[in-house]
């Protein structure tokens, strides 16, 4: 049998098709955690709003569409993401283990291929690249999601880039980056803790595992659990990436043209990810740093299923059909 390819479009299309699918199906929650990280209320004060009460303003002033609001970019951001994140990954490990058969150290290619290690490693890269690349599409997302009722509001994803690109310029759309590639550790922790409980789950005999083993139900079982394991050691990072992303930095010259007399700007509240958890603490305490966990929990587990049990099964359609032709 001919080793697998290092970089397969099969990669590409069932990371695209598990990005599509699992947007769709979790956007409104997405919206729901990314308001409750954006509250600068600490819990217990009267105006803090949790789960029920966010639900119950968007609908309010939005009606249901305000639940899908920052679609069109989740859409833009999702695909190129797992495309970006699953051909790097599967291409990176089998690179690797086939630079160790082609060392004539093939002896130990099964132990290897199965190593936290190299799962790591590949988590780590991939994570970092997809980061860098999507930053814009995910500050464009956040902004629609994070939009005050009082505000001009963005018509559609390329308004949304036009104007903070006018008002802010260029680094605005890289603004939280440092915090998003620090969140790297959570498929740092995600991924290998997945492919480990799949080959627990497949065989007892990690030499001979396969994925295709795997029932639907094992799979959603492996995805949920070390998803739900990497949200709770990692979650800290994405408030305070939150917090930077809808930090406004107007460009003084270009503002002072188009800024009416009597306008104040927003005072700039968070500089850096230190500085920014620190006034989060200092103003929310510790529960500031892991507001929106809840409802993140019941959006990113299920989004994982979604996502991995997609991708898993276009790939194996998609190994199907070339064994076919």
């Amino acid at each position: 049998m001919s080793p697998a390819p290092k970089w397969t479009s099969h990669s590409v299309i069932a990371g695209a098709g598990a990005g599509l699918v699992s947007s769709i199906v979790t956007c409104p929650l997405d919206v729901i955690k990314t308001k409750l990280q954006a509250q600068r209320t600490a819990h217990g004060m009267s105006e803090y709003m949790g789960a029920l009460g966010t639900t119950k303003y968007i609908l309010q002033n939005n009606g249901l569409r305000g639940l899908y609001r920052g679609l069109g970019p989740t859409f833009l951001g999702y695909l190129p993401t797992w495309a970006i994140y699953f051909t790097l990954y599967d291409g990176i490990k089998n690179q690797l283990v086939e630079e160790m058969r082609r060392s004539g150290e093939g002896h130990g290619e099964h132990s290897f291929r199965d190593s936290w290690g190299l799962h790591i490693f590949a988590a780590m890269t991939a994570g970092a690249t997809g980061t860098i690349v999507t930053s814009p599409l995910w500050v464009v997302k956040t902004r629609f999601m994070t939009q005050p009722a009082d505000e001009v509001r963005y018509r559609h994803t390329f308004d949304a880039f036009a104007k903070i690109y006018r008002a802010e310029g260029i680094s605005a759309f890289y603004r939280g980056l440092l915090p998003s590639l620090m969140g790297v550790t959570h498929v740092a922790v995600q991924f290998p803790l997945y492919e480990h409980l799949k080959l627990w789950f497949g065989s007892s005999d990690r030499e001979h595992v396969r994925v295709a083993e795997l029932s639907t139900h094992a799979i959603l079982l492996c995805s949920s659990a070390s998803k739900m394991t990497a949200s709770l050691v990692t979650y800290p990072h994405e408030v305070v990436r939150t917090r930077l992303q809808i930090q406004r930095h107007p460009q003084i010259s270009r503002m002072s043209q188009n800024q009416g007399q009597g306008q104040q700007q927003q005072p700039v509240v968070y500089r850096g990810v230190i500085r920014t958890a620190r006034t989060i603490v200092r103003e929310e305490g510790w529960r500031g740093l892991y507001k929106g966990l809840s409802i993140n929990l019941v959006r990113t587990v299920p989004n994982s299923a979604v996502t991995l049990l997609t991708y898993e099964l276009l790939m194996r359609q998609l190994a199907r059909h070339r064994t076919r032709s």
